[in-house]
């Protein structure tokens, strides 16, 4: 539904490495003299921040270390003021949680153990090159983990009400149905003709399953084969497809009440299961899952706790900077929804923590990174804060972070959508891809060079018969190269036509399929060996019915969410300044340069379709 999700949240910790993180802090700093912390460039609630400091930290900024020009200049710095004053507040609250010497300590050995600095001299070398004393990196190790524990506590005191745990088990029941699931016995053996053997006994009229069980299985026959039995009892629980092999499960659930299956091979190892009960998928009421709820809903709220103390240290933050300051920068308001304002940081938060970003950057296409990232991630923000104000109107406990509350505001107004089976079934046939399991094959090669030829054709010859691969590899000069178990697509075009689209089968051997000698298209040869090939099957409706109607479900509610956000789109007043902020950030001699050229087909006027995206995002 909602496409920001929690990445704001992420991308401010994610600056955390402005306090100190081991490894980019320590490998990036750069070394010289630290006789000085220079000159004080600004201060935030009256702490200063100082010439050293803030060149270390723009150092480890991903855009500013790359040294942009221009306008991504002047967007990075924007980006990094805001986070360094965020984190400097940050650092402000925090100062007074407690650290232990034995917690300081931890973190110390820590960064001992992963730069290997087993001696005192070797440490003592180490805070030399990364331009530390051991005080000034104790500091920074302290700071850091009072930021953990606040957050960690914030995080912690957020509890979940009743009425805010009912409405996300109601907005999130599928995520709490019950899978469908066996009450069963299994009877576990080594061979086929021994399991072909105890089959017919568990068949036979009046046969006690459990008794045989406990007398031949290789596994859980101290309890008669009961699957999901407590400690010490001999009585099946529920369990579900997880705690059979794939191939068993498939058979397993297949079966109803009373009912054995014929013995299935798995793992070298073979499977007789009796069903006793089959529970099939479906809904749980809220108490059954109440725990589950509560810790999924505590970490959601969590989230909103963390988000709206950090955007009070950021509302609150007294920044100044110095008269001489080389560092300055302001964080103009690029949209407002009602009163409500989004700053240029919020989008560059966004824009600079996707990881395309800093590669485009680094290619020198950060303008056109810019150009295509950012109305879109604006337009993001603008429909999250209409949603965010939409919501409140709904009268109903959403909670969490503003994305948090955009996504169940959507889900709340989608709740009652439904589909038929009928459109279930359509769309099962519409789609048939999704619902079908691929072929595939356990595939090795055995390559030869361009003059080897009849290398391979003896290698062929001599497959067909048995042996050891390596040692037949080996004695032809040819080298073995293992695809693994693949699907059609997943290898080079030669072996994968010969594999999956050819007709028939290769000769088989001992070490299984061997195909002709190919000639490869850089000339030289190869010989494939195909194992436990299987044919591409397609899932009969009633087995993925569930999924089907999942899936189109998913699509109704997404299109009707869509629907009732450019409903409440249109009704609030939404101001859109990105393009006119951009422009007066640009600096002017871009600008004149800029004015001459010509475009023969101009961009679109709307500010969220980029002119010249870029190809395949």
């Amino acid at each position: 539904m909602f496409g920001i999700n929690k990445k704001v949240i992420a991308v401010i910790f994610g600056v955390l490495a402005l306090a100190f993180v081991v490894g980019s802090v320590l490998l990036f700093t750069p070394q010289g003299q630290r006789n000085t912390q220079g000159k004080i460039e600004l201060t935030v609630n009256g702490r200063p921040v100082y010439e050293l400091e803030l060149a270390r930290a723009q150092q480890n900024d991903p855009i500013l270390s790359t040294n942009p020009q221009g306008l991504l200049k002047k967007l990075a710095e924007i980006n990094f003021g805001d986070r360094l004053i965020v984190i400097t507040a940050l650092t402000q609250d925090t100062a007074r949680v407690r650290v232990s010497s034995g917690e300081l300590k931890k973190e110390i050995d820590t960064i001992k153990e992963r730069f290997g600095l087993q001696k005192k001299e070797d440490y003592d070398r180490f805070l030399t090159q990364v331009g530390y004393t051991d005080s000034q990196l104790r500091n920074e190790l302290r700071d850091q983990i009072r930021i953990n524990k606040r957050i960690e506590e914030i995080q912690n005191k957020a509890e979940p009400t009743e009425e805010e745990m009912r409405l996300y088990f109601e907005l999130n029941r599928e995520q709490y149905k019950n899978e469908e699931r066996v009450q069963a016995r299994q009877i576990v053996l080594d061979d086929k003709a021994t399991a072909e053997k105890i089959y017919a006994e568990v068949s036979a009229p009046g046969a006690d399953f459990a008794a045989i069980a406990k007398a031949n299985s290789k596994l859980n026959a101290e309890q008669g084969g009961a699957l999901g039995a407590a400690a010490g009892k001999g009585e099946p629980g529920p369990v579900t497809r997880v705690v059979f092999p794939n191939a068993v499960a498939d058979a397993v659930f297949k079966l109803r009440d009373g009912q054995i299956s014929k013995p299935i091979e798995a793992g070298g190892r073979f499977y007789i299961v009796k069903v006793e009960k089959y529970l099939p998928a479906g809904d749980v009421q809220f108490e059954e899952v109440k725990d589950r709820v509560k810790e999924d809903a505590k970490r959601i709220k969590g989230n909103g706790a963390l988000e709206a103390y950090l955007e009070g240290l950021r509302a609150k933050a007294n920044v100044k900077f110095a008269q001489e300051a080389t560092f300055k920068f302001e964080n103009p308001v690029v949209a407002k929804v009602g009163d409500a304002e989004i700053k240029l940081s919020e989008v560059t938060q966004v824009v600079f923590a996707n990881p395309q970003v800093p590669q485009l950057v680094q290619q020198g296409l950060g303008e056109l990174a810019v150009q295509f990232f950012m109305p879109q991630t604006l337009e993001q923000l603008i429909n999250r804060e209409v949603i965010y104000q939409a919501a409140k109107q709904l009268n109903q406990p959403f909670f969490g972070s503003k994305s948090d509350i955009a996504n169940q505001a959507q889900q709340w107004k989608t709740r009652d959508i439904t589909v038929t089976e009928a459109e279930v079934r359509k769309y099962y046939d519409s789609n048939l891809a999704n619902f079908t399991i691929p072929a595939s094959a356990k595939v090795q090669a055995v390559n030869f060079k361009k003059e080897d030829k009849a290398k391979a054709e003896a290698f062929r010859a001599a497959a067909l018969k048995g042996g050891k691969l390596e040692d037949l590899a080996k004695a032809n000069s040819g080298t073995v190269e293992d695809f693994g178990v693949v699907n059609p697509g997943t290898m080079p075009p030669v072996p994968n036509r010969l594999v999956f689209l050819t007709r028939g089968t290769f000769p088989k051997g001992s070490l299984g399929e061997v195909s002709e000698v190919v000639k490869l298209e850089d000339g030289s040869f190869q010989v494939l060996l195909v194992n436990d090939r299987k044919a591409e099957v397609l899932r009969p409706f009633e087995e993925v019915k569930e999924q089907a109607r999942q899936q189109v479900l998913a699509t109704r509610r997404a299109e009707a969410a869509q629907k009732w956000v450019e409903e409440v789109r249109k009704a609030a007043k939404v101001e859109n300044n990105l393009q006119k902020v951009l422009t007066a950030l640009t600096p002017k001699e871009e600008s004149k340069q800029e004015e001459p050229k010509t475009d023969p087909n101009p961009p679109s006027s709307n500010p969220s379709t980029p002119a010249n995206p870029p190809a395949n995002r």
